[in-house]
């Protein structure tokens, strides 16, 4: 509990902070109907209510806090996720751009909960032209849920419009645990899945739609990870 609010503290303090920077500063609520990471539910299929707040300078600098419910089950008393992040965009070539940062994951609701914290690094490539905005992103934790594990993600994304303010855009993560004795996916030691999801979105008066249909390889007799259809509302506040 401790670490956690520390840690949203930090990140608060800093926004104050550089708040009077020249800079956006801008807050967002999103109510989904199911809060997935990586193709996994994280709220046993029900609904999340979600707000991040983020910092974003003219150098390319960021810093974020973003938190929402989570449901492990019943049998797990954690019912908060708060993260907080921060990084710097670089403009590589008028097409290439690049995000590095750093992410830490939090987690509240029971005495144990803090337990499953853990830092995760991140590098993401993008690309822009005339068929679309492609990503190659890469991030790596080697504390994966508090269990001393090293585990990647490796994201493969590109969207495309399909007419003025309708967008689709296409997913492919690959998630591999460098320490199948400490933590495995699936139930017979499976060192890496893939997670598949195909998005539309659009925006009405201010407020931001996503439809996503989505799957992942060999987890969903473990985990909470079947094909599924999510939806989201957004909605962000500039400051």
């Amino acid at each position: 509990m401790k670490k956690t609010l520390t840690s949203a503290a930090v990140c608060c303090s800093l926004l104050s902070v550089l708040h009077s920077a020249q800079a956006d500063v801008s807050l967002t609520v999103t109510a989904v109907t199911d809060y997935t990471l990586n193709g996994i539910s994280q709220t046993q299929s029900d609904p999340a209510l979600q707000v991040g707040l983020d910092w974003a300078g003219e150098n390319g600098l960021y810093v974020g806090a973003w938190t929402s419910n989570v449901d492990f089950g019943e049998n797990d008393k954690t019912s908060q996720e708060i993260d907080v992040y921060f990084g710097k965009y670089w403009q590589l070539t008028e097409k290439i751009g690049l995000t590095t940062g750093l992410a830490y994951y939090a987690y509240d609701g029971a005495s144990y909960s803090d337990d499953y914290n853990y830092p995760e690094a991140l590098a993401k490539f993008g690309y822009n032209s005339s068929l679309g905005d492609s990503e190659l992103n890469f991030w790596y934790t080697n504390d994966y849920n508090g269990l001393g594990a090293g585990n990647s993600v490796v994201v493969l994304a590109h969207k495309f419009e399909v007419a003025e303010g309708h967008n689709v855009r296409f997913i492919y993560k690959h998630s591999k645990s460098y320490d199948v004795d400490k933590f495995a996916w699936g139930g017979s030691n499976e060192d890496s899945y893939d997670h598949f999801r195909a998005e539309y979105t659009t925006s009405w008066k201010g407020i931001d739609f996503n439809l996503a249909v989505e799957d992942t390889s060999n987890l969903a007799d473990y985990y909470d990870a079947d094909e599924r259809v999510v939806l989201s509302i957004a909605k962000t506040f500039g400051f």
